[in-house]
């Protein structure tokens, strides 16, 4: 979960941030490199295509929002013009959702849903689409919000999940895996990230979620802002120790058997 949208326009702000999001994601885990056939299902604003095509992946940046996807374009672009992108690799952006994804059985080496099941009313539906698009021998990866964190939100605040295309379920991490297995896929890892971000969001919910501009708020999101484009060894350290106790998203990796 990111903290704002990356300044579209600016390759090297795509790979800074990109390379943040590998504590959130690991690419090497799902074995993203040269050649990989990636997909980014509820792409957003594009944080892990963007890491995704640095590496050289054929990179599908999938997501129902078409504003969103226009400005993924256009960081595709701005990585190409500043020579990020290595030889080969491809990206396009797709209008699409979850729940119906238009390709065939087996089309992609790794498949990404990175904070969007928990905003899909029919998850075992979206569920059942990433594990048929995805390769027999590929891998899986789903993030979600952590249990214990999601839950202290919800707490705090009716306005953080009540709103259109909110929050609609919490996830607890053994639930999910139960869901996902129910397919044929293969656990093999599970780890948290983000735990910086809780307290912000604890924050933003105890004091309105849409007040962007107070300053408590404002100040602990210069802060996040920081952290990710400097990755300073202090909020780095603090980070890993905490993450494993208050970490916001939990993620989740699979196979698919051959």
């Amino acid at each position: 979960m990111g903290v704002g949208r990356p300044c579209h326009g600016r390759g090297l702000r795509a790979r800074d941030r990109a390379r943040r999001e590998e504590e959130e994601t690991d690419f090497d885990r799902l074995r993203v490199g040269r050649g990989t056939r990636f997909i980014d299902v509820g792409a957003g604003a594009g944080r892990h295509s963007y890491e995704a095509l640095r590496r050289g992946a054929r990179v599908t940046a999938l997501d129902l929002d078409e504003v969103e996807l226009k400005g993924v374009q256009e960081m595709f672009d701005a990585m190409i013009d500043e020579g990020q992108v290595p030889p080969g690799a491809t990206a396009e952006t797709v209008v699409a959702s979850i729940l119906d994804l238009p390709y065939e059985d087996g089309s992609f080496d790794t498949v990404l849903a990175s904070e969007i099941l928990e905003h899909v009313p029919e998850d075992e539906q979206g569920i059942a689409e990433l594990a048929r698009i995805l390769a027999p021998g590929g891998t899986l990866a789903v993030t979600v919000p952590r249990w214990l964190p999601e839950r202290v939100c919800w707490a705090l605040s009716d306005e953080y999940h009540a709103n259109e295309g909110g929050h609609i379920r919490i996830y607890k991490a053994d639930e999910l895996r139960r869901k996902l297995e129910a397919t044929g896929l293969v656990f093999t890892h599970q780890h948290h990230a983000h735990a910086l971000h809780s307290p912000f969001w604890w924050l933003k919910c105890a004091v309105g979620v849409e007040r962007e501009q107070h300053p408590l708020v404002r100040g602990y999101h210069q802060l996040l802002v920081w952290d990710m484009m400097k990755a300073p060894s202090v909020t780095r350290l603090a980070e890993k120790a905490l993450d494993p106790l208050i970490g916001k998203s939990v993620a989740l990796y699979f196979t698919k058997p051959l």
